[in-house]
């Protein structure tokens, strides 16, 4: 069937809403790894999904799905071994706060579920969130989705809704990416917050995707996401971070891309990765949080949490750790050209020793001044001694005059 064939029966039989990409829409029929196949066979290098993980079609994954599905596919209000083990893996990945696992089927399920329990735990409505912030399809979630609401065919913000500007270090109202631009954004959600309180409708909830998507891949300057989820709980709210699309290892470095910032929040949402294209999501929380939801009404999801999506979401996690995904995450920074400031940023922050190593090389390998001199404060002051001597060895390969000097020095004492 051809390409207009098939526009011609999806205008028939499909929403108008529903949108193709692409000036000709392509006609896709197989995905494998990181590639896209149409009917001719013809390869396309799959650079817009963020679903796929670990790669389209990845085997591991597959025949995770298959074997347990072949098995059994039921629902959380029967023990289960690997629903447990799932839960357990996820938990593991975050800080020990977050401790008690809700699974569901999507994002928007996800953050439709964390404002159930922000409201339980509070008692408030109302919601502050950022400018172009988008977090669900639910009528509730377009409610406190700038993106959607300030968009084509949107109503406009609800009065439970208060939005805080953007933290662009690049296009916003504060530039550059310093603690002084993150503490000026933080400001300026806490006079959001302060506002709503004035106006009679104090914020029971602030969720903020950690690097904004919708908005145009926004990083947040450094400080303002953990400001911004200390500020939102000194108001009385509770801090929500919406991983849903930048989560589960995609910044690398960590896990999660709060983690970059040091960040604290309340309750942790996920969805698109957790299932390489399989519908799985979840809600971690504190136990306060989740207590203050079990008020007595059950919380049922029925296929959220079926044995089929644990065992495919364990799968997609032992793919990330036996492959070393964010391993190459991070080398792929210098392969991508990105400057020595960055990646020592990285560095700062990163808590995976392996990751650690691989920037100490890289480092060495540029071998400009700040690269140079970064090797040096590690190999001085790093508290990983293992660390220290490796950038000690490192430093001797440079040649460089400083890194001779400090050798050296070293020797002597």
């Amino acid at each position: 069937m051809s390409s207009e064939d098939l526009r011609a029966r999806r205008r028939r039989r499909l929403g108008a809403d529903l949108s193709l990409s692409y000036r000709e829409p392509l006609t896709i029929v197989r995905g494998g790894g990181a590639y896209l196949y149409d009917t001719e066979g013809r390869a396309y290098l799959d650079l817009v999904n963020n679903v796929a993980h670990v790669g389209h079609a990845h085997p591991r994954v597959v025949a995770a799905a298959a074997n347990q599905k072949a098995l059994l596919e039921t629902n959380t209000r029967y023990l289960h071994p690997t629903i447990l083990e799932y839960a357990d893996r996820l938990a593991a990945t975050l800080p020990p706060h977050l401790e008690v696992v809700h699974l569901v089927n999507s994002g928007s399920e996800a953050n439709e579920l964390a404002l159930r329990m922000a409201r339980a735990a509070t008692g408030r409505r109302d919601v502050a969130v950022v400018e172009l912030g988008y977090h669900g399809n639910t009528s509730g979630l377009v409610d406190i989705s700038p993106y959607k609401f300030d968009g084509p065919g949107g109503a406009g913000r609800p009065p439970t809704t208060h939005v805080a500007p953007l933290p662009d270090p690049y296009r916003g109202r504060h530039r550059g990416s310093t603690r002084e631009s993150g503490a000026a954004y933080v400001a300026d959600l806490g006079a959001v917050l302060e506002g709503a309180e004035v106006q009679g409708h104090p914020v029971g909830a602030f969720i903020v995707e950690s690097a904004p998507g919708s908005a145009g891949q926004v990083i947040p300057p450094p400080g303002y996401l953990s400001g911004a989820f200390e500020r939102a709980r000194a108001a009385g709210g509770v801090a929500i971070a919406d991983e849903v699309q930048v989560g589960l290892g995609r910044v690398g470095s960590h896990w999660w891309a709060f983690e970059v910032d040091g960040a604290l929040p309340d309750i942790v949402t996920m969805g698109k990765p957790l299932g390489n294209g399989h519908p799985l999501g979840a809600v971690v929380t504190t136990r306060a949080i989740a207590d203050a939801f079990a008020n007595g009404m059950e919380y049922f999801n029925t296929f959220g949490g079926s044995p089929v999506s644990a065992a495919v979401g364990l799968a997609v996690l032992d793919v990330i750790e036996e492959e070393g995904l964010r391993d190459r995450a991070v080398r792929s920074l210098a392969e991508a050209g990105y400057a020595t400031d960055d990646l020592i940023r990285v560095y700062d922050v990163v808590k995976a020793r392996s990751i650690r190593e691989r920037l100490i090389r890289i480092f060495a390998e540029r071998s400009d001044r700040a690269a140079v001199d970064k090797l040096v404060a590690i190999a001085k002051n790093d508290p990983d001694e293992g660390l220290r001597r490796v950038a000690v060895r490192r430093l001797a390969e440079t040649g460089d005059p400083r890194a001779k000097e400090f050798l050296e020095a070293t020797v002597r004492r």
